[in-house]
């Protein structure tokens, strides 16, 4: 198992200037003094490298634009939206603190930076600490030598996502999102380079826009195929958030054959929506995250609407939050990576130390890194403690993300992201249409997410690519061949996440930790975190918010063990 980091990039200072469409287009130059990331590992091979500016991009004005962009849907009178939008602004006009806390945390992905970004809203100072050189954590991203960019997942930002609608919003940023046709694009395994559409109609409600989708479309599922499953659903329709809940003990295989769901409900829709929410198959996958998934698209218009961010996540979406941070009196740092949470005799935290022999002490500490990081640093004193025990469930998923440039453009795809419904892989887009900052009029750079990966994620990346062009064979039949005798690889990037989001298993939603820990001053965040949005983007910022709510409600508490602990003890000398 690769899990070694291999940074390729740092994002300060880093500039591109792009053509869409015949018009000139500048991006936004961020630049950032220390910032950083996960464990991930990334390679890249290139295949006859081309001179993208001087090649491809001549001759452009000429071109027409085949994508096509779609308003951005009214989300913010949803009820969602708007209790959203009611604790952002808690922070905001929350009490101002005599003496803002300073508060440690580790980790500058989504839940980190939100996290950030609501304590320093509220007025107080958060000290970001990343232990790479690249922001995002599981958003995280690279520049070639070529100056093209490949990511750690292809992320996808839907209607239902309340908090980071929110967050685009309160940035100032919600232009960048790319906002595509209402649908969800199959493609037909048993019909090669056919795909089979399930069209959401902007005339009616939810969740009737979602049923008539569903019964619209008669290539994937029969009648009588749709009435059982239609009649297996019922109990969750009427049994509420109670009814979900109680599925968690279940697999979504176990609850389909207990409701009387046929298999082809699971071969034809559940496997693809399994990796898709999880990276892991419906004989793993807890029946309660399809649910809730469900209950998230169904019940609200254009919760199931998606949008492409218009360009790499670091800088088109992490350095805004940043920004903001730095504005209002907080720091992020990258290349800083925790090496012991130190403890105090009270087994509360003392600093944490860094692996440059730094130490960094606050008034109270977050750890916003993956569970699995978490797990490897909590200290002995604190193992046996339930709180931190249960956290031995919950265990990440390996995914793979694989990036092809082929020195073609294909015509058998669209401007959306496509389930591939394929053995080996999930979801997959066309991010030469689907994403402004990545658009090529003459050749495709597909993104493609390989899961579930368990088996995969040793292997060498010759043998990834290899599997990837078998399968791309059967979904480009036309323009693809194995062997490229047809469209050939120009270049290819595979970045390895050895463990991803929390696999969602049967039995380990008892499992997940509120953010305010049992021990005085330390608190958690991050999507594995008890919010109700599970392992998604969404999940990541709204644990942030809670995370940031926890300890403005322990302010006082916090500030007053600080001067207890100043007026007992000797100061200790702290490099900052």
């Amino acid at each position: 198992m690769d899990t070694s980091c291999l940074s390729s990039m740092n994002i300060a200072g880093a500039k591109q200037v792009r053509s869409f469409a015949g018009q000139l287009h500048t991006q936004r130059c961020f630049t950032s003094s220390s910032v950083q990331a996960l464990k991930t590992s990334h390679r890249t091979t290139s295949l006859g490298l081309r001179n993208k500016v001087k090649g491809s991009r001549h001759g452009l004005r000429a071109l027409q634009v085949v994508c096509q962009d779609f308003p951005r849907p009214p989300l913010e009178n949803t009820i969602n939206y708007l209790e959203a939008g009611q604790l952002s602004s808690s922070f905001r006009s929350s009490e101002r603190p005599s003496k803002p806390l300073q508060v440690v945390i580790a980790g500058a992905g989504l839940a980190g930076l939100s996290t950030a970004k609501y304590l320093a809203d509220a007025g107080h100072k958060p000290i970001v600490l990343e232990a790479r050189d690249v922001l995002g954590g599981k958003l995280a991203a690279w520049k070639d030598e070529d100056g093209d960019w490949y990511e750690t997942g292809l992320h996808i930002f839907f209607g239902a996502y309340p908090n980071v609608q929110n967050l685009f919003a309160e940035l100032g940023i919600s232009d960048r999102l790319q906002w595509k046709e209402h649908s969800m694009i199959f493609a037909m395994p048993n019909k090669p380079g056919e795909y089979s559409r399930f069209d959401f109609p902007e005339t009616l409600p939810a969740p009737l826009n979602g049923v008539w989708a569903i019964l619209k479309n008669n290539e994937m599922l029969t009648w009588p195929e749709k009435v059982k499953f239609a009649i297996g659903l019922l109990p969750a329709m009427l049994g509420g958030q109670a009814y979900v809940e109680a599925q968690d003990g279940l697999t979504v295989s176990e609850w389909m054959e207990k409701q009387g769901v046929p298999d082809r409900v699971n071969d034809e829709v559940f496997i693809a929506m399994s990796k898709a929410l999880n990276f892991i198959n419906p004989d793993e996958l807890s029946m309660q995250c399809i649910l809730i998934a469900l209950n998230r698209f169904l019940q609200e218009k254009h919760g199931s609407k998606m949008a492409f961010l218009d360009g790499n996540p670091p800088e088109r979406l992490c350095m805004p939050i940043v920004n903001h941070i730095q504005s209002l009196g907080g720091e992020v740092r990258l290349n800083s990576r925790i090496q012991k949470i130190e403890l105090n005799p009270d087994g509360t935290v003392k600093h944490f130390a860094l692996t440059d022999g730094t130490q960094i002490t606050g008034d109270a500490y977050v750890f916003a890194a993956p569970v699995d990081i978490f797990k490897l640093l909590v200290p002995q004193e604190w193992r046996e403690i339930s709180y931190f025990k249960r956290l031995d469930k919950l265990v990440g998923a390996p995914v793979i993300n694989v990036h092809i440039w082929f020195d073609r453009k294909l015509k058998n795809t669209y401007d959306h992201l496509l389930f591939s419904r394929s053995s080996l892989l999930s979801v997959y887009a066309d991010m030469s249409l689907a994403c402004k900052e990545y658009y090529d009029p003459n050749r495709s750079m597909l993104e493609l997410v390989f899961a579930p990966a368990e088996e995969w994620i040793g292997r060498s990346d010759t043998e990834i690519i290899e599997a990837t062009m078998l399968e791309l064979a059967k979904l480009f039949p036309d323009e693809i061949a194995a062997d490229q005798s047809k469209a050939k690889i120009l270049k290819y990037h595979v970045v390895k996440t050895p463990r991803s989001v929390y696999k969602t298993v049967p039995n380990c939603e008892p499992c997940r930790p509120l953010q305010r820990s049992p021990i005085e001053g330390f608190y958690l965040a991050g999507d594995y975190t008890k919010q109700k949005y599970l392992a998604s983007m969404e999940g990541a910022v709204l644990s942030g918010k809670f995370c940031a709510q926890s300890i403005v409600q322990d302010s006082k508490m916090l500030s007053r063990r600080s001067q207890e602990s100043l007026q007992s003890e000797a100061p200790v000398a702290s490099k900052l």
